[in-house]
């Protein structure tokens, strides 16, 4: 954590967006309370962190909880000092750090906290990279992204935007699409709608197969997602198979993750 001088002047000042850190500042009070009122689960978990906090429209509204904790994780260093001028409350929790090197063990231990936030669109897919890593402490995420992602996340079997992002967020968390955001709704406005979604961690849920070599065939599946399995899969699975058996004429995209855990079952039975 790295501390700033606090600067006064910053108090009211018109904090301009910057384009190096993905930022589109939400204007919209009642959407920010919307998306802080979409967490279920921070009430149990005690703790919530938020991503990329900005000038803390979305700050404020989970500041208004008083029934969990709230903390903060922002890279861009005008924007820390904003956030200490403006919201002292929020100061010994703000955290000086870009998220994607932020390790949650050193502030929150082995504890759960609850994820969410207005996220960078510029690393919006790491976070939910980085948010399956840390998974056994995160049982629900609620998030703004541009609405490509959001729709891929959601997405399910057969659509033309289902892919490794939808095969492995869908293995370990329920997906919800909430609602769109119009590009007015931020300044400055986005080339492209946004929407908010919440995912939330299955209970007690076991994949069933080894973890590693399921990201890597779902990853080495959607490489050609044109193609046939049997000719995707083809460093996996002896000729034989791929010649013979009918499921691998299909097509990556039409598989569900059950089907994937299925597949790296098969793997071990040939290997």
């Amino acid at each position: 954590m790295r501390n700033l001088t606090l600067h006064p002047k910053l108090l009211n000042i018109n904090m301009q967006a910057k384009k190096s850190f993905g930022q589109h500042f939400l204007k919209h009070e009642s959407i920010a309370q919307r998306i802080a009122e979409s967490l279920q689960q921070a009430t149990r978990t005690g703790q919530v962190l938020e991503v990329g906090p900005g000038m803390g429209i979305l700050t404020r509204q989970l500041l208004a909880h008083p029934e969990y904790r709230t903390w903060a994780v922002e890279a861009d260093a005008d924007m820390v000092r904003y956030l200490q001028a403006n919201y002292p409350e929020l100061a010994p929790n703000l955290i000086f750090k870009d998220f994607l090197e932020f390790h949650p063990e050193s502030v929150f231990g082995d504890s759960e906290f609850s994820l969410i936030g207005n996220f960078p669109y510029n690393i919006s897919t790491q976070i939910l990279f980085k948010m399956l890593d840390f998974r056994a402490q995160i049982p629900e995420m609620v998030g703004m992204f541009q609405k490509e992602v959001a729709d891929r996340v959601v997405s399910k079997p057969g659509s033309k935007v289902y892919g490794i992002t939808s095969v492995l967020l869908q293995a370990f968390y329920k997906t919800e699409y909430l609602f769109t955001v119009e590009r007015g709704s931020f300044n400055p406005p986005p080339k492209v709608l946004s929407a908010v979604i919440r995912l939330t961690r299955k209970d007690n849920f076991e994949l069933g197969c080894d973890e590693r070599m399921f990201r890597t065939l779902v990853k080495t599946a959607f490489n050609n997602r044109r193609k046939m399995l049997r000719n995707t899969l083809k460093p996996f699975f002896p000729a034989e198979i791929l010649m013979t058996d009918p499921f691998f004429e299909k097509r990556p995209e039409v598989l569900g993750w059950e089907e994937y855990v299925a597949l790296v079952k098969k793997m071990g039975n040939n290997a």
